[in-house]
């Protein structure tokens, strides 16, 4: 179906984000949205200190997606990247498993510079991004430290060494965040999801367990987004029965569920009110019991993803009027 984008002065979107997957429907929602009515709520699960520098890899996979900056091939890291560090660093018998690109640890130095002088990491995010020409509003999910941890069969790693050291490879028996519990949302996402304007929140196509579900695990942005009276909108990561990107389809396989948007759907219950899928997967529209937008969710281009951007957004007013299922749903 055709779809529009609601007006401009529909209110703010609120966009929950993880990395390389969720980045590619940010930047869609960032080239149809004015920037200001665009927030991005990023998942920090991720984050850990390498080398003595602080990592916020998902905040620069957004960051530099909406900069133009991104590295195509690899979808995280900068684009035109050297790696001379890496290659002295290897010389010298220095861990080379998480790789830094010249251009990258420039960022990282100087985070970590800021934040040891007292800034907050929203601060020293906003700060960043506005250097680098990006007009949405890129938020952490908050400013202390939550750390995802993945239980594995072979024991309990930390995120970045199950990812990244370990290829996703070892099999997930359960997911938690240490820190959750005492961290707070940042500022910026209180703020906003408690305007009375909101146009809707949209859930990126991000890996639900370790992307989506550390910022619903901070105490009081989950809350928050249930309480609110605009829609939340999640876009399905399952496209005929495969993961559009990362270990998506093998975690939910290890965790016993089916590979499917009805589990992804299932995962998200009592959290959303509507729910994109691939047109791969229009069947199964009927079986997922709410509002539905059958859309093409596979984004190659640019254009592909300003596409399916105003198709969410014009999804959300729909909901928000009360005009009930989309076309194509059940």
């Amino acid at each position: 179906m055709t779809s529009t984008a609601p007006d401009a002065n529909a209110g703010p979107v609120v966009a929950l984000c993880g990395g390389i997957g969720g980045a590619k429907l940010a930047l869609g929602l960032s080239r149809v949205l004015p920037g200001d009515d665009l927030v991005i709520v990023v998942n920090t699960g991720d984050d850990f200190r390498h080398l003595g520098l602080h990592v916020s890899p998902d905040i620069d996979t957004v960051a530099y997606t909406l900069a133009g900056l991104a590295n195509p091939e690899m979808g995280w890291g900068r684009k035109d990247e050297t790696w001379n560090f890496m290659t002295a660093l290897g010389e010298l018998g220095g861990e080379t498993w998480f790789r830094l690109g010249d251009r990258d640890l420039a960022l990282h130095v100087e985070r970590t510079r800021r934040l040891d002088a007292g800034e907050s990491l929203s601060e020293v995010t906003a700060d960043l991004c506005r250097r680098l020409g990006v007009c949405a509003r890129i938020v952490p999910m908050s400013d202390e430290p939550v750390r995802t941890v993945v239980e594995t069969e072979a024991g309990a790693l930390p995120f970045q060494r199950y990812f990244v050291a370990a290829r996703a490879e070892p099999v997930l028996r359960a997911v938690r965040f240490e820190g959750a519990e005492a961290a707070r949302p940042a500022p910026a996402a209180v703020e906003v999801l408690a305007r009375t304007d909101l146009a809707g929140v949209v859930i990126c196509p991000s890996n639900p367990w370790l992307s989506v579900d550390p910022l619903l695990a901070v105490p009081g942005l989950g809350e928050a987004v249930r309480a609110l009276d605009a829609p939340v909108v999640a876009v399905s990561p399952i496209v005929g029965g495969k993961a559009l990107k990362g270990p998506t389809a093998k975690i939910m396989g290890e965790l016993g569920l089916e590979v499917s948007p009805a589990a992804i759907a299932r995962h998200y219950d009592g959290l959303i009110d509507g729910f994109v899928i691939d047109r791969q997967d229009a069947e199964q529209a009927a079986r997922l019991g709410l509002p539905v937008a059958v859309e093409q969710t596979v984004m190659e281009s640019e254009g592909d993803k300003m596409e399916l951007a105003r198709a969410v957004l014009a999804f959300c007013a729909r909901l928000k009027a009360g005009a009930g299922l989309a076309e194509g749903a059940a």
